[in-house]
């Protein structure tokens, strides 16, 4: 008869074990901010004056984490690439030009692989930011700048797998992204421009004038119209309110639906009762050259689904509602 493999069940100990690895790697990169120096800023002053490109480098793990730490930087204003040691020693070393400045990992410090090209691109002219956890290993010496990633110890018990090292390599390639990305200036828009197609693209590309209603989709009536005509443009139009404007289209007021329940349970005549004087004066507007995030948090902040658009002189330019921002992605 076949074994029957007893079904494996996670036990209290699995999750001392997982608390114990969160703490050794937060610890790991506690360590790291307390040993920052001048290397850090040399490492900075070499990315910020490289005239060619950042190409980011390293071998298994290291790898998998010199990839994450190219698109970062690239994503905030510091173009970099991802180029594996073992493809570059077979061709692709001829991308790496003088100008440039190399990023290379290697916990150990003594990666073979890294260790072949290395000194090609050194006689290249090409610029080299080591990071390693042994400050004398042979990466970390003939780099030009070298930066301590070094940990006490690795999350996984038996000390084999990458785990702190790697967590703490990564976090200082975030410091290094996130220290150019204030040297150069770099802003909420220029990250926008470099996420078009995501969901932060579209919060922080979007402005009120490219949802808004506008021209014929606009509700809107004179303060001297009848609530029955008010009520007929809210209904044609759509959108659950309609402005209150004068004869220069400056912003009176706005009619709801939520005002409409509010009248009906005064029992006025629709006919004969005008509609300024249920009105809701003097409503939230938004300008058309605000980000559409912003009207979104104007409406769950005051509780509104609704809300004008108006020029600097207050006059009536479109309007919006919950669902154009939902129908345009931005919530």
């Amino acid at each position: 008869m076949p074994r029957m493999n007893k079904p494996l069940s996670a036990t209290p100990r699995a999750l001392a074990l997982a608390r114990e690895v969160l703490n050794i790697e937060a610890d790991a990169v506690s360590t790291l901010a307390s040993r920052l120096d001048d290397h850090f800023l040399r490492a900075l002053d070499l990315i910020l004056s490289c005239k060619g490109r950042v190409i980011v480098s390293g071998m298994g793990k290291s790898g998998h984490i010199a990839r994450k730490i190219a698109a970062t930087m690239s994503s905030t204003g510091t173009p970099a690439y991802f180029v594996h040691p073992g493809e570059a020693s077979h061709g692709d070393l001829g991308m790496i030009t003088s100008d440039d400045v190399i990023i290379a990992l290697s916990y150990s410090g003594e990666s073979q692989e890294l260790m072949t090209i290395v000194p090609v691109i050194k006689r290249q002219g090409a610029k080299l930011i080591s990071m390693t956890g042994f400050p004398s290993s042979s990466l970390a010496v003939i780099a030009n700048v070298h930066l301590n990633a070094a940990v006490d110890k690795e999350a996984c018990p038996m000390g084999l797998a990458p785990t702190a090292s790697t967590t703490a390599a990564l976090a200082l390639g975030d410091a290094l992204a996130v220290a150019l990305l204030d040297a150069k200036g770099f802003g909420a828009d220029d990250f926008a421009r470099s996420h078009p197609g995501g969901s932060l693209g579209r919060k922080l590309l979007t402005h009120v004038r490219d949802i808004m209603r506008s021209g014929e989709r606009l509700p809107a009536v004179r303060e001297d119209a009848m609530l029955s005509h008010a009520l007929l443009e809210i209904s044609k139009k759509g959108v659950g309110m309609t402005a209150i404007v004068d004869a220069e289209l400056h912003v009176l007021g706005i009619y709801t639906d939520g005002d409409l329940r509010r009248t009906l349970e005064k029992r006025l005549d629709f006919n004969t009762t005008p509609v300024r004087s249920v009105m809701s004066a003097h409503p939230r507007c938004i300008g058309p050259d605000a980000l559409a995030v912003e009207a979104v948090q104007t409406m769950e902040t005051f509780n509104i689904n609704q809300m004008l658009v108006v020029d600097a002189d207050n006059r009536l330019v479109g309007a919006l509602n919950m669902h154009d921002l939902l129908h345009a992605k931005v919530i």
